[in-house]
């Protein structure tokens, strides 16, 4: 009979495994603590141990573990609960300061299936029928040329995460899928000096057509009592200079100056505003990779009292505006439509159509002169941003 009983917890032991295996998966996968595996291994192998061992000695005493027994093994597993438990609580309570920048739904401004998406008075005499001109870019501008799809192309489903057409995979990403004759023509800021020589190593030529202009932004909490900066101030911020916010009129608090990948829009924005000056290394932040592997990656921006991120105005103030965060003056100028527009604002750069030299698409160029024609800056003043033709 014991060899019954023990057949019987083996069979359920083995039943449950897989179902207790996936659960710990998916705990490890969330987690960036490398001892978190081991020591949900150790409270499942306690709490195995306890059952087969309170059936056995049921089974052969016909009575259940003393209470004292009980408790050598319960708070070995309880304990591995609590600091499971505990662990857990203190990332959810780092975490709170967290605004991701990334967690833009971009079927919001897809074609024809958007109210978001400017548009013209009147539809637009230039049509493209056919040999469409494969998009992509940055995801700030988006919007932008989703809007240029609505107007010209045929009515279709234009997904941004799996369209071969009109695509968004951001500025990196579009730069490459550009270098590797995937894409056609990308909407971004300017290139990074990487990404400039990534194109000469493959004996490519970048060709930039300025379409439009845009700030760059600075923003800080809220409650943070500075509003305005020096792009000196920034400067020696974002080099490693400036460490306290009393520095430069604010509480007597550590700046945490949040980065954004290299590679990207808003990184290779900074690398031209600090001018040659070297900027500090990133702030990192440990991410799963599964299957218990962890990443080191640049750290997301913190909404926290003392920080301090960038990104590009349109961006923070339509795509993922929030009421937590608050756009610093530069040089006591404000970032708004009017200032970028008059030159005031002292980080006012232009946005690009971006194509390689020798692209033999027949409807490429006839689309870039129909973005700088009336029609095509119009839509791109609707919205959000300032045309290069517009005074």
């Amino acid at each position: 009979m014991i060899l019954v009983l023990i057949g019987a917890l083996c069979l359920a032991t083995l039943f449950t495994l897989p179902f207790v295996y996936i659960f710990l998966l998916s705990i490890v996968w969330t987690t960036t603590h490398p001892f978190i595996e081991y020591l949900l291994i150790v409270a499942v192998l306690i709490l195995y141990v306890y059952i087969w061992l309170m059936v056995l000695y049921r089974y052969r005493r016909h009575a259940w573990l003393s209470f004292r027994k009980q408790l050598f093994m319960v708070v070995p597993f309880l304990s591995c609960i609590m600091i499971l438990l505990a662990t857990f609580g203190y990332d959810m309570w780092e975490n709170r300061y967290e605004i991701k920048g990334t967690e833009v739904n971009l079927s919001e401004y897809k074609p024809f299936h958007s109210y978001k998406i400017a548009t013209l008075n009147k539809e637009s005499q230039f049509q493209i029928k056919d040999e469409l001109v494969r998009l992509d870019g940055a995801t700030a501008l988006y919007p932008v040329y989703a809007s240029f799809v609505q107007a010209l192309y045929p009515k279709d489903e234009y997904d941004p995460y799996v369209s071969e057409i009109v695509s968004c995979t951001t500025t990196p990403t579009a730069y490459e899928r550009l270098l590797e004759k995937k894409t056609d023509l990308i909407f971004v800021a300017a290139p990074s000096s990487k990404q400039e020589e990534m194109f000469k190593k493959q004996k490519e030529e970048l060709v930039k057509v300025p379409i439009g202009k845009e700030a760059f932004v600075f923003f800080v909490n809220k409650d943070n009592p500075v509003t305005n900066l020096s792009s000196k101030q920034i400067r020696d911020i974002y080099s490693g200079k400036i460490t306290n916010w009393k520095e430069v009129g604010g509480k007597d608090e550590k700046i945490r100056a949040f980065q954004r990948p290299e590679g990207s829009g808003s990184q290779s924005a900074l690398i031209r505003f600090m001018n040659g000056q070297s900027i500090m290394k990133p702030m990192t932040k440990d991410l799963p990779a599964g299957m218990g592997a962890i990443i080191s990656v640049t750290a997301e921006y913190e909404n926290r009292d003392n920080a301090i991120g960038y990104s590009f105005r349109f961006y923070t103030q339509a795509m993922k505006k929030s009421n937590k965060i608050k756009l610093l003056q530069i040089d006591g100028v404000a970032p708004t439509v009017e200032h970028i527009r008059d030159d005031i604002y002292p980080i006012t750069s232009p946005f690009y159509a971006v194509y390689e030299k020798g692209n033999e698409n027949k409807n490429l160029m006839r689309l870039i002169n129909w973005i700088q024609s009336d029609e095509g800056q119009q839509l791109i003043e609707k919205t959000g941003y300032v045309s290069i033709t517009q005074k």
